[in-house]
């Protein structure tokens, strides 16, 4: 292969393809990732390598593996792409406010309940943005929001991460959903202390909102784990509730969404002061748009002071 020329430098799009086929290890789903054809892929990151003066990729009839030098230079090339993306970010953001795309995550836990208010807002003030949704879980947002995949995230705080803001927009009580016929169901002042006894049903792993139910447990002197039975989602969880396998805590917002699924169910609420969980959204600190974010961070509030739940707005 032939030395590198310096009159000759890599194309974005050499780059754009080198980095898909380093994530996916992969032609044709690399391809598939940045919308490129197969051949004009492969072809791109072949002139890269011309470019360059190394081997990348070892092709092998099964399989793609990345060279050493392909191992060091991906991390190099996801630097220069993400650089190139906040480039054209910081571009958007001074050509005019609230105009093109803003890709934004949400936790599955808040998603169903607080997105029709998010959507119906860009609509009616933004009319401009392309708004973007991705639903995952806290860890996979913030591995986005740190590469650059996602530009802003709806989802449960405290996040305690550094290179991120927080913009808090409220905080809600939790509720107890019980079967009928519970003790506790319809109740009003319940002691913290009674969640030491009970069988609490709890979200899988992964989900923020299963470390928080964890602990607003400890925080009432629970020391043993809660039942292992567990669901993917709330709305199974309301149904494993409904089934009587146990009790579950649930996020005001989610109440008049969940429990009517599950059929049989009562609510209880914890006396003075409740366990609480607060939302915000979050954004790289020092991201081009904050001045937007914020903006949309505090038309938001004023907005969530109209759903039918007790929420209380959170001070920027």
């Amino acid at each position: 292969m032939a030395g590198i020329s310096r009159a000759k430098q890599p194309s974005l799009v050499q780059l754009r393809a080198f980095a898909s086929v380093a994530e996916h290890l992969h032609f044709r789903d690399a391809a598939a990732a940045i919308g490129m054809s197969q051949p004009a892929l492969s072809g791109a990151v072949s002139a890269l390598e011309e470019t360059l003066g190394v081997r990348l990729v070892e092709r092998t009839t099964r399989k793609v593996l990345l060279s050493p030098a392909g191992e060091r230079l991906a991390e190099r090339t996801r630097t220069v792409l993400h650089a190139v993306g906040e480039l054209m970010e910081e571009a958007d953001a001074l050509r005019a406010p609230f105009t093109g795309v803003l890709r934004l995550g949400v936790i599955p836990t808040v998603a169903p309940y607080l997105l029709p208010t998010v959507l119906r807002l860009v609509h009616d003030t933004y009319p401009e943005l392309d708004l973007q949704v991705h639903e995952e879980q806290t860890s996979s947002l913030l591995e986005g929001l740190a590469a650059g995949r996602l530009d802003l995230l709806l989802l449960a705080v405290p996040l305690g991460m550094p290179g991120v803001t927080e913009l808090p927009l409220f905080d809600e009580d939790f509720v107890l959903v019980t079967p009928e016929g519970h003790p506790l169901g319809g109740q009003r002042g319940i002691a913290r202390e009674e969640l030491r006894e009970l069988r609490l049903l709890l979200l899988d792993e992964g989900h923020c909102l299963r470390d928080q139910a964890l602990d607003v447990c400890r925080e009432a002197g629970r020391r043993d784990a809660p039942v292992s039975t567990s669901a993917a989602g709330l709305s199974t969880l309301v149904q494993l509730v409904a089934g009587g396998l146990g009790v579950t805590l649930l996020p005001e917002t989610a109440v008049a969404v969940e429990t009517p699924r599950g059929g049989g169910l009562r609510t209880g609420y914890f006396a003075p002061p409740a366990p609480t969980r607060r939302v915000a959204l979050a954004m790289r600190t020092g991201a081009a748009r904050a001045p937007e974010y914020e903006e949309l961070a505090e038309a938001l509030r004023t907005r969530l002071i109209d759903l039918p739940v007790r929420l209380v707005p959170a001070s920027p």
